[in-house]
């Protein structure tokens, strides 16, 4: 057989790629982890009966501000790792902004408290407990969401391991404000941050394993 009919041969044999795949996963992952996430909410913790007066205030949509900007920013980045020889390119800067405003706003927040209300204010009455509930909220998400990932054939495994469990705590951070009372920017700047790192480290730990191909 010549050369250029076993081309033809190989060539004739490929399927066409669906392109849709990767946005069908990553769909499904995220649907999987934002429900999954909500029924834990209301099951174990409990929906806040006065979510309906809570949710006119300008607070409660300032905090899910933060979480959406850091979730859009972690699944950008999800999805550029997610693709070989693909750039983060400015990605990182769009996890910084929203985590830089949001401490800024926290500073501002505190400087302009009187000075016996400033640890309240950071620690507010749940510190204890936000952080390690929202890292066990994440938990169906992450391993949803690090599925989708490993369909789309990742190189650097721990880097989007981290990514992936940042986004997985984002979807989480996002169903525990249906249940959490703090609402102040100095809590919810440190205490939900370091819950959704929590499952971003975890991701880091897990990608080489869970992403390997």
């Amino acid at each position: 057989m010549k050369t250029d009919d076993l081309i033809q041969v190989l060539a004739g044999g490929t399927a066409a790629v669906d392109r849709h795949v990767p946005t069908r996963r990553f769909s499904l992952a995220l649907l999987l982890g934002v429900v999954s996430a909500t029924v834990l909410v209301a099951l174990l913790l409990g929906v806040r009966s006065d979510l309906g007066d809570v949710a006119r205030l300008p607070a409660f949509w300032l905090r899910q501000a933060f979480i959406i900007a850091v979730g859009a920013a972690a699944l950008w980045v999800t999805l550029r790792l997610s693709r070989p020889g693909v750039r983060v390119a400015g990605g990182w800067t769009m996890l910084a902004v929203p985590v830089a405003a949001a401490w800024i706003g926290a500073a501002l927040v505190l400087l302009d408290a009187p000075s016996e209300a400033r640890m309240p204010l950071l620690l507010g009455q749940t510190w204890k407990v936000c952080s390690a509930l929202i890292a066990m909220l994440s938990l169906p998400a992450l391993a949803a969401i690090l599925w989708a990932v490993r369909g789309m054939a990742p190189v650097r495994l721990r880097l989007a391991g981290a990514a992936a469990g940042l986004l997985a705590g984002a979807t989480a951070a996002f169903a525990y404000c249906l249940h959490c009372p703090e609402m102040a920017p100095p809590f919810w700047s440190t205490w939900y941050l370091l819950g959704m790192l929590v499952p971003s480290a975890l991701g880091a730990l897990l990608g080489p394993r869970a992403l390997r191909w």
